[in-house]
């Protein structure tokens, strides 16, 4: 396994093409605003090898029975499924931003199993192709960056409807070799920190629409891939060369549109090329195992943000307001019930046809659901905690100032042994977790990551046996024996 640092050396291989404010970036590694999150991936490396933390960040592999990162392999029992929701956990815990490595993992895990059966039932070459290229990341410990989401264009319409074909990726020619394709990939999740793209279609389609059912690995420097950086709230603070205007002084995440244009995929890295009976259960695995995981990592996120309110109101001198430890108790009480939902769904995992686990799918569904509230009601909560000061802040420079930082000193000062600058970091902390960058990772991510709220009902409302429960009233009720 790597380490942080052989990390981070690796990523000086790889050639992206990389646009940001108008302009191509050389240096992504040593870039302010892309910093941070490269060192939120590279805390998965480094917990690997830390001993109190092993057991949950690395597993020994199925594949070649060495010990691999976690975010590798491919899950063997209920015990992978829960140590996977404890080690998310632990890593929103250290970083209190997205550590970008979920999406691969449950990508690989989704694609694991679906090509099985492709395999089984078509008898073509996906699933042995698959697990080799997985093989070869586990060996070389590589992020892979999860690509799903297409643009989408107009929501009425089929893929193959769209005024323009390229709104969903597809294929656009077959070649003897392998595939080109051409299309995007929005939303992006550590694109700039991954070394490999796994592509995935991004909903179940019909026959007509076979060109869009398409699933396939190359490399993240691949000729052919731009990636624009996406806006976050906030985000220039990291090149004022400040601290704590930041929040989160050395974590963060980061998105891009991935435009793939014309880009040629040999046929031993493509896992789906037209076969769209099977996109339907690709999708819907996928997005099993990824509402799973935010039953971990945003409630180690959670976990830094009910500290943070904690902390701000000890240092405005209300902590034993009844009022704000009722509050505090509610924050807990809401973090702990996803968590509870997370460990559920993989407590009743079953393994698939290819032998990899699968979480419980009604209980993955109610998690993320849960997901897409709680999340917003702890924020609510820890702004009500803080007070007005969390947006109202000057900034770290004027702090700083000969002249005027007298001032800030000495009238931001809440209770007189607390330091005002502690004060105006644990501010800064929450109003990143909560407005700023991290609530990219945090509260808007909860709402539309794998998947809207309504996209889980749906889920929901498939995976409930409603005539099951029908039939138990009825026996109880007394209208059939």
């Amino acid at each position: 396994m790597m380490n942080a640092e052989q990390y981070i050396d690796s990523l000086r291989r790889i050639k992206h093409r990389v646009f940001m404010f108008g302009e191509n970036v050389d240096n992504i590694v040593d870039h302010p605003m892309i910093r941070p999150s490269i060192n939120a991936v590279a805390k998965t490396y480094e917990l690997a090898h830390n001993p109190v933390h092993e057991n949950l960040l690395a597993a020994d592999s199925n594949l070649n029975g060495k010990r691999i990162n976690r975010f590798t392999h491919l899950h063997q029992g209920a015990d992978d499924l829960i140590n996977k929701v404890k080690m998310q956990r632990l890593l929103g815990q250290k970083t209190a931003a997205c550590f970008q490595r979920c999406v691969g993992m449950d990508a690989f895990n989704a694609v694991d199993s679906v090509t099985y059966e492709m395999e089984r039932d078509l008898n073509l070459e996906y699933h042995r192709w698959f697990r080799r290229f997985l093989l070869d990341i586990q060996e070389k410990d590589f992020v892979v960056e999860g690509a799903m989401t297409d643009p989408k264009g107009d929501r009425s319409l089929r893929p193959s409807k769209q005024a323009d074909p390229d709104l969903f990726l597809r294929i656009v020619s077959r070649e003897k070799d392998g595939i080109v394709v051409r299309g995007a990939k929005a939303h992006q999740t550590g694109a700039l920190s991954a070394h490999e793209i796994l592509v995935m279609p991004t909903m179940a389609m019909d026959e007509e629409d076979a060109a869009y059912a398409v699933c396939f690995a190359v490399p993240s420097g691949t000729e052919g891939i731009t990636c624009i950086y996406g806006r976050q709230s906030c985000d220039t603070r990291k090149m004022e060369g400040t601290e704590i205007d930041v929040g989160n002084c050395r974590y963060g995440g980061h998105e891009c549109l991935v435009v793939f244009d014309d880009l040629f995929v040999p046929w031993e890295r493509v896992f789906m090329c037209g076969e769209y009976r099977y996109t339907g259960a690709l999708v819907e695995r996928f997005a099993g195992y990824h509402r799973q995981s935010y039953g971990g990592c945003k409630v180690g996120v959670g976990d830094v943000l009910i500290g943070a309110a904690a902390l701000a109101a000890e240092y405005n001198g209300a902590a034993k307001a009844s009022h704000i430890r009722d509050k505090l108790i509610e924050m807990i009480h809401l973090n702990e019930t996803l968590y509870a939902c997370g460990i559920a769904c993989s407590s009743q995992g079953k393994a698939t046809a290819s032998g990899t686990y699968l979480i419980d799918m009604l209980l993955a569904n109610v998690c993320k659901q849960n997901v897409t509230r709680f999340p917003y009601e702890i924020a609510r909560l820890a702004e009500d905690i803080a007070g007005g000061l969390m947006v109202t802040l000057p900034s770290e420079k004027d702090y700083r100032h000969p002249e005027i930082g007298k001032y800030i000193e000495k009238y931001l000062k809440g209770t007189a042994e607390v330091p005002t600058e502690q004060r105006m970091r644990v501010m800064r902390l929450i109003e990143n977790i909560t407005l700023g960058t991290a609530a990219v990772g945090y509260r808007t991510e909860s709402m539309h990551g794998a998947g809207s709220p309504q996209a889980q009902r749906i889920m929901i409302g498939r995976q409930a046996d409603l005539e099951q429960k029908k039939s138990l009233a009825r026996i109880i009720a007394g209208i059939v024996d």
